[in-house]
Order: structure tokens, then C-alpha cells, then sequence
């Protein structure tokens, strides 16, 4: 039976269709891509071992997208061939501090190049051997870290004791004999920062006589031992020292997982990795030394809440850059008071110099299921990861059997959402909408954000799908339109030409007397129905347009106008324009960000708002992040813009603060 191809990503701003099709004809199951947003979890989705990231002609998008992959290439034991322009030397360092593991410089030809694909493919597969298999030396030694207190034994000290590659140091100096314990204890105290090096021998089961080579690194905080049996001479070479990070890099890691994983539990196995946020900045301004000392105290912070809630047994290692692993056999519970304490712990400022440094983190949570490898395991949650990255202000995705991989767990959520209710947890955020022509803030989104304990802000979407599984849709929708109109009412006479655009759902479409209901709500909170813009949702599904445009009418016809959200989405978009009584048509932001592809993306842009014009609408785009897009847009004729350009959703005070600014 024939193999299935092999996954490849490639990211080429330029020449993805080329670089893709070359692939194809070699027999490489190929997703590509041509912009940065998104890269790192397309890439974990591919389930690709190599990256190809082509930086020929954009040696500043190439980096930002080597940098992106990184963490996630290495964490995956995977591989990066950066193509590059030819000269480009400079270029060619940063790719490789980024992560990249092969370089091909242009002009290079067909036959060069997939000869490199293969040679990055060895790679990874050499990895993946390598992490399963663990070092082929099998090295003896040991590495105590003076800031946490914690042992850990290099694989082949482990298998040779047959004790676990963590442990306290009592018990290893338990298997000595008194005058051989008393030796150990008077050569650590030996080590001095003056004297950084000391030796000491003594009789080891198994072994005979050996000689530990101790040496201690006061910049680093940890103690360094290589066990000599005698008669030989201790390793010096560098994979040795690497070989002494024992289980806190990713290979033992890996073999870690592997281990619990082949011992099926009742007790189910979690594994989180944790990504520090703004550490490169951090990096940058105050050198590699101040970004060292941050990575220990981070790690101690995570080491303190991880042996006090999950135990000793759990294992903690830091897989790349500065992402962490914390992986154990636990009930849910525990590992959501885990999670829980990380985050806080990692949003206190740190210390670095003289100065105050404020990261927080990223989590992506994940639990082993019955076919998981340690790879398959660590890729889900890498996977959740991305997703956190990805999201406006998520601290923690989850990844798991009931849900979509990187989506919030969504049973529990339903089950929390009443609650949260209750306990005002969740608050609304306004995202500017900004006139093309003028530049000025005419009108905001309101946006709802659940600030959930653990899970940090969970956006609208996710929202809702908890609401319909909870069957709480109406009363989520109720207690969001009055929250929105509450804070609308009460805003400062500076935002009183600001229109405010609220979305209703499909099941408020249908609820019998909502007109009525929703007005009396209106004229309530106190807030001008002639302020009041009303966006359906185009990709939600209205089952009776009839009934649909008979309400909307009537709430028009008090003043209100009516948008249809999300255009470009959803399998109705035409049904719902001709239906519909509208005043204003909202661009998808994947449709908007289009405007600056192909030439085949710009007239389907193009197309959607000569319709919406010629139908006497307002057209607003989604989404716009860039002043290219912008230009783009407003070259074919939008008149109003949302997205980053301009501002994230932000409070009253904020956006306050922005329309003075204007």
C-alpha cells in the first residue's frame, strides 16, 4: 500500500502558488500560506514536520514569521528551511537565532530545492528518533538547581540507579555510605564562586568506584555533576551539558510523557505549555543576562505552584525560548487550580535591573486521550496555544475530546455562564468604527467579554456556544443588550454624536414581541433610538426571513438602523439583501484583509461593495489592520472602517480618551 504524502507548510509572501505546486509534483501534502497572521496554528494543524519560510525579497516579514514558528518548530521537534536572497548574511544569522535549521539561498534551482526539503525531512525525522529513543551516549550525571531545590538526573544516571529522572537530593545522597555521604556534603561545600570546581569519589552499586566532577555556575544557579566511573575520562563535549538539563528540555520532556503515557491511569494525564508574553521585548531592552535571570524566576514561580498544587511527581521543563511545559497525572480540578495560580503568579511584575517588567502568559491545556503519543499530546496543546496567541486576550485555550482543538471547553463553560451572570463577570468593550474620508470616530461596536477565572477573556462567539448549550441564549442576550444600554446611556456629552451598534441574535429575530419588548428596554436605559444601529449577524441562521423583515421594519421605523454583520461568511448573504430593509453592509475581516491579495481577491471586494452602494448602503469593512488595506479599501469606495488600525475593543474611558485624540 502506498504511503501517504507527507505534510509540508510552506510561507511565501511572493511565490506560494510556485514554491506549493514544485512541492505538490514531489509528492508533499502541501498547506501554504502568504501572510503572517495565523502561520503558527496552520502550521500545528498541518501536522507538517518542516516549515519552509521564504524570505527572499521580504528579509523583515521572513524573520517576524521564523520568530512566529519557532517556538512551535523546536517544541515539535521539527524543522525550518529559510530561503533566502543570496548576500543576505545578516539576515541569515537572525533566521537561524529564530530557529530556522537549514538555510537555501535564490537563485537556486527546482532540484536544489527539494533536495533541501529532504534534508530538512532527515532532520525531523532524526529528532523524532532521537526524542523517542532518548541520547545514544546515555550520559551519567546530575544538574541541582540552587532556586528550586530540585535534582535531576540525566537519563542514563536514571536507568542505571532506576530512580526517576527528578528527585530530591536527600535521596540520592541516601544511597551512599556515611563516609562516602559525609565526602559529597564537604565537596558541595567546597564550591565557591572563586572556586567553582571540586571532585570527590566514592563506591556506587553497580558502578564500582566513580568520580563525580561537580561545578557550580553562580550565573546560572544550578550545580553541574559528571559521574566518572574510573577508568575513564568524564565527557567535556557540549551535548553533555545539554544531556544535564535532564527532564527540563524538550527531548526528556518528551520521553517523560512517553513513559506515563505507555502506564495507562485512571487519573487522567493534562500537559500545558505556558508562553511568556512580551518576553523578546524584555530581551531586547535589557540584554540576554537580564532575559536569563527573568526565564529562572518565571520558571520558579511556575515550580513553586506546580509541587505545592499538582505534587512532586508532575513534571516541569522548559521546552524553547520561553515556553514551559507542566505535564501530570491529576484530576481536572487540581489542574485547573493549577492554572489558575500560574496565571497569577506570571502577571505579577517581575524584577529585571532597576526596572519593573509586567509579562503574563499564554497557556494552551491539553488531555491525553487513549491513542496520544507524547508528539500528538504536545501538538494539541500547541495547537491550544496558538489559538490563545491568536485571540484578542485569551490567557488559556483547551484542547480536547469534547471540543474542537484550541477552543474553550465549552461544556464546563455552559455550566459556569449562569453564574457568571450573576457575579457581573461579564463586561462590554466598544470597538471604534472610523470614517474613511474624515478619520474621525463615528459610531462603535459594543462587545461583550467574559472575564472567566481561569480561562481569562472569553469573546462573543465562544460565549454564545456556551449560552446554546446551556439553553441560555435569550437570557445571555437580554443581559448583554442591558448592560451595553446601560453604560451607552451614561456616556460623556463628548460621545454624544457616536452611534452605537448592538447585535441581535437569530433567537431574538424569532422571539414573539420582541419589538416591543427590546423598545421598552430602549427608551428605559435612556439612549436615542435614532443612535441605535441593530447588526444581524449574516453568517447566524434566520429561519423566517419574512418574520425577520417584518420586525426589523418596525424597529427601523422608530429610528433605528439595521447592518448586516459578517458579510462574506455565512450561505445566505443574497437572500438576506434582498429580504432585508438595511442601512448598512459590514465586510467579513477575512474579506476585507483580501483587498491586498490577488487581483482575484480585489474584484471579489470590489464586487461587494459596488452592490452595496448601488443598494443605497453604508458599507463598513471588519478587521482592517494595515494602512495598505485601508488605502485599498477606500481606493473601491468604503466609507467606514473597524479593526486594529484603529483601536482593540476598549472601555468608555479609553475610547473617550481616543476621540479627543482624533
Amino acid at each position: 500500500m502506498t504511503a501517504a504524502p507527507a505534510p509540508l507548510f510552506i510561507l511565501s509572501f511572493r511565490q506560494r502558488d510556485e514554491l506549493a505546486s514544485l512541492a505538490a509534483g514531489a509528492g508533499w501534502q502541501v498547506v501554504a500560506a502568504r501572510r503572517i497572521g495565523g502561520a503558527e496554528r496552520r502550521f500545528l494543524s498541518s501536522g507538517a514536520a518542516v516549515a519552509v519560510i521564504d524570505a527572499r525579497g521580504a528579509p523583515g516579514d521572513g524573520l517576524a514569521a521564523a520568530t512566529m514558528l519557532g517556538g512551535a518548530v523546536e517544541a515539535n521537534g521539527g524543522a525550518m528551511l529559510a530561503l533566502v536572497s543570496r548576500g543576505e548574511t545578516v539576515t541569515i544569522a537572525a533566521l537561524y537565532d529564530a530557529g530556522a535549521t537549514h538555510f537555501l539561498a535564490s537563485p537556486f534551482s527546482d532540484t536544489e530545492l527539494l533536495q533541501a526539503l529532504r534534508f530538512a525531512s532527515r532532520h525531523a525525522e532524526r529528532m523524532a528518533r532521537e526524542w523517542q529513543a532518548g541520547p545514544a551516549f546515555a550520559p551519567l550525571g546530575w544538574r541541582y538547581d540552587l532556586a528550586t531545590r530540585l535534582l535531576i538526573l540525566t537519563p542514563g544516571l536514571s536507568a542505571l540507579l532506576g530512580i526517576e529522572d527528578e528527585s530530591g537530593a536527600r535521596a540520592l545522597l541516601r544511597r551512599l555510605d556515611p563516609g562516602d555521604r559525609a565526602a559529597a556534603l564537604a565537596a558541595l561545600r567546597r564550591m565557591t564562586p572563586a572556586r567553582p570546581a571540586t571532585a570527590f569519589a566514592h563506591d556506587a552499586t553497580g558502578m564500582g568506584r566513580v568520580v563525580q566532577h561537580l561545578q557550580l555556575d553562580m550565573a546560572a544557579q544550578h550545580i553541574d555533576a559528571v559521574v566518572e566511573p574510573l577508568g575513564s575520562a568524564p565527557e567535556p563535549a557540549a551535548e553533555m551539558r545539554e544531556a544535564l538539563a535532564g527532564a527540563r528540555d524538550a527531548g526528556s520532556a518528551r520521553r517523560w510523557l512517553t513513559r506515563r503515557l505507555a502506564n495507562a491511569e485512571v487519573v487522567p494525564l493534562h500537559a500545558m505549555l505556558i508562553a511568556l508574553n512580551r518576553f523578546d521585548m524584555v530581551n531586547t531592552a535589557y540584554g540576554r543576562a537580564a532575559g536569563d535571570a527573568l526565564l529562572r524566576s518565571a520558571q520558579k514561580r511556575i515550580d513553586d505552584v506546580v509541587h505545592e498544587v499538582l505534587g512532586r511527581d508532575a513534571l516541569i521543563a522548559r521546552m524553547s525560548g520561553s515556553t514551559f511545559v507542566v505535564a501530570a497525572t491529576s484530576l481536572r480540578t487540581r489542574i485547573d487550580l493549577a492554572l489558575e495560580r500560574i496565571v497569577g503568579e506570571l502577571a505579577r511584575p517581575f524584577v529585571t535591573g532597576e526596572s519593573i517588567a509586567v509579562l503574563g502568559c499564554r497557556i494552551g491545556l491539553a488531555e491525553a486521550l487513549a491513542d496520544d503519543s507524547a508528539a500528538t499530546l504536545l501538538r494539541r496543546a500547541s495547537e491550544a496555544l496558538a489559538e490563545a496567541r491568536d485571540s484578542d486576550s485569551a490567557t488559556m485555550r483547551f484542547a480536547d475530546s469534547r471540543a474542537e482543538s484550541g477552543s474553550a471547553p465549552i461544556d464546563r463553560l455552559a455550566v459556569d455562564l449562569n453564574r457568571a451572570m450573576e457575579r457581573g463577570e461579564i463586561g462590554i468593550l466598544f470597538q471604534p468604527q472610523v470614517s474613511v474620508s474624515s478619520g474621525a470616530i463615528v459610531g462603535v461596536e459594543a462587545l461583550a467579554r467574559w472575564e472567566h477565572g481561569v480561562l481569562g477573556s472569553i469573546g462573543a462567539e465562544t460565549l454564545f456556544a456556551a449560552a446554546a448549550r446551556a439553553d441560555l441564549e435569550i437570557g445571555l442576550s437580554d443581559h448583554i443588550q442591558k448592560l451595553v444600554l446601560a453604560q451607552a446611556a451614561a456616556w460623556p456629552a463628548a460621545l454624544a454624536g457616536v452611534r452605537l451598534a448592538l447585535n441581535l441574535t437569530a433567537a431574538d429575530i424569532a422571539r414573539p414581541g420582541f419589538a416591543d419588548l427590546f423598545l421598552d428596554r430602549v427608551d428605559a436605559s435612556g439612549f436615542p433610538r435614532n443612535r441605535l444601529t441593530l447588526e444581524i449577524t449574516e453568517s447566524g441562521l434566520i429561519e423566517d426571513l419574512s418574520i425577520a423583515s417584518t420586525l426589523l421594519s418596525v424597529l427601523r421605523g422608530t429610528g433605528c438602523r439595521i447592518a448586516i454583520d459578517d458579510f462574506g461568511t455565512g450561505y445566505s448573504s443574497l437572500a438576506y439583501l434582498k429580504a432585508l430593509p438595511l442601512d448598512y453592509l459590514k465586510i467579513d475581516k477575512k474579506l476585507a484583509q483580501d483587498i491586498t491579495g490577488s487581483p482575484r481577491d480585489r474584484i471579489v471586494v470590489r464586487g461587494v461593495i459596488d452592490m452595496a452602494r448601488s443598494l443605497g448602503l453604508t458599507v463598513i469593512a471588519e478587521g482592517v489592520e494595515t494602512d495598505a488595506q485601508l488605502e485599498a479599501l477606500a481606493k473601491e469606495g468604503c466609507q467606514i472602517y473597524q479593526g486594529f488600525l484603529c483601536s482593540e475593543a476598549v472601555t468608555t474611558e479609553v475610547l473617550l480618551r481616543l476621540l479627543l485624540e482624533k
